[in-house]
């Protein structure tokens, strides 16, 4: 039988605060209610280092941290696109503030990874063979949502289950495609077709949309919603771009500008992915704000 959470109600609580005298109540079941919700017990087995360097440790639950965090951004910006397509701007906030708090978690685990140095890393270097960060499959969610896709990426996941799941995730609108969308039933003027592209193709920057959100931003009364859009998605921008940067960072401190353990060229490849910013034109249309 699977141990569950059952649901309390505000009344029995107080009731047992009082039974126990405001202490905690320490006897349960089988299991433990907290591990019941959060599966703890599962988390703290799903670390199995591959050597006997103690440094090893903080390296794989930082990069399984990361990847929670992955799904936790993926969750908040379907929320978010969900809301922008049903013409919800205000709702879409939310989802998309949060995303840029998870964002901040997601930088600092960066930090955790500062004592690292090209020594430490190679102790271990050669067991991950060809594992890379670079074959994470939530991540590529994450970019295809912001509108960041890039086809030939999703080639290392062939025959696996999270294909099918990438290549849905490729034709579909991503959250910028929403946005677009929006501005264009807002009533902005945008080039002919642009509503019409592949979507699993990814675009240079558009005038017309820059555009738009420079008419978007010049006016600054209570109810534009749309201004505040524009800045809740600029602040998810910048903290991915942050995220970038820290990427590139840690693989410069701890491995220079040798080849990646995925087959890349490491830390060419991070700066050329640097170069592609999320929602363009956000930061194109600055120039004329």
């Amino acid at each position: 039988m699977v141990d569950t959470v059952r649901p309390t109600t505000a009344e029995e609580r107080d009731a047992r605060t009082a039974r126990n005298g405001g202490a905690p109540t320490l006897e349960f079941g089988r299991r433990v209610p907290y591990d019941s919700y959060v599966h703890a017990s599962t988390l703290h087995t799903l670390q199995r280092t591959l050597s006997g360097d103690p440094g090893e440790m903080s390296f794989l639950m930082v990069s399984q941290i990361m990847e929670l965090y992955f799904g936790l951004l993926r969750h908040e910006l379907e929320q978010a696109r969900e809301h922008v397509r049903n013409d919800e701007v205000w709702p879409a906030l939310a989802p998309l503030r949060r995303a840029a708090l998870h964002l901040e978690g997601l930088n600092a685990a960066w930090q955790t990874l500062r004592w690292m140095t090209p020594a430490d890393f190679n102790t271990f270097r050669d067991l991950l063979g060809e594992g890379s960060g670079f074959q994470s499959a939530m991540y590529r969610q994450v970019e295809f949502l912001l509108g960041l896709r890039t086809k030939s990426l999703m080639r290392p996941f062939k025959g696996t289950t999270a294909y099918g799941e990438l290549e849905v995730a490729l034709h579909r609108a991503s959250l910028w495609d929403e946005v677009i969308a929006l501005l264009a039933r807002r009533g902005h003027d945008l080039t002919p077709g642009l509503l019409e592209r592949d979507v699993a193709d990814e675009h240079e920057a558009d005038q017309s949309v820059a555009r738009a959100w420079v008419r978007v931003y010049r006016d600054t009364g209570p109810e534009n919603h749309l201004r505040l859009l524009g800045e809740a998605l600029t602040e998810v921008a910048d903290r991915f771009g942050d995220w970038r940067y820290l990427h590139l960072k840690a693989v410069q401190r701890t491995m220079g500008a040798k080849s990646g353990t995925g087959g890349s060229n490491g830390l060419a490849f991070l700066q050329r992915s640097m170069s592609r910013p999320v929602f363009p034109e956000l930061w194109t249309s600055r120039t004329e704000m």
